[in-house]
């Protein structure tokens, strides 16, 4: 049996798996304290503040408001105050940072 010896550090795929994730890492720092739309499996919307993540892409929302699904165009009704909310990861259907608290963020591209 041979053992593969690497003299020069990881190898290049391992490089660009680090740096892919590093990457990630500040466009997610990037977006720390912006002010965030979830929209969850059962039709609620949350609006708050995004304050943190983990590896299961549960995520803390801060200052958070609840908006019930309407039932027709016309009816929003008043949001419900919650204050500091955390969304389970598989309850979450679609994340949008809203545009105004875009406008200061960097390292944001338009394509992302």
């Amino acid at each position: 049996m041979e053992a593969m010896i690497e003299e020069n550090g990881p190898s290049t795929h391992e490089q660009c798996e680090v740096s892919s994730a590093s990457q990630a890492r500040q466009k997610l720092e990037g977006l720390l304290n912006k002010n965030m739309r979830i929209r969850m499996t059962d039709g609620r919307t949350l609006v708050g503040l995004f304050l943190c993540t983990d590896r299961d892409c549960n995520v803390i929302l801060g200052s958070a408001h609840e908006f019930l699904k309407s039932t027709d165009m016309f009816s929003q009704g008043e949001p419900r105050v919650l204050g500091l909310a955390m969304i389970p990861g598989h309850h979450v259907v679609s994340i949008e940072v809203e545009a105004d608290s875009l406008e200061d963020t960097q390292g944001f591209g338009d394509n992302h």
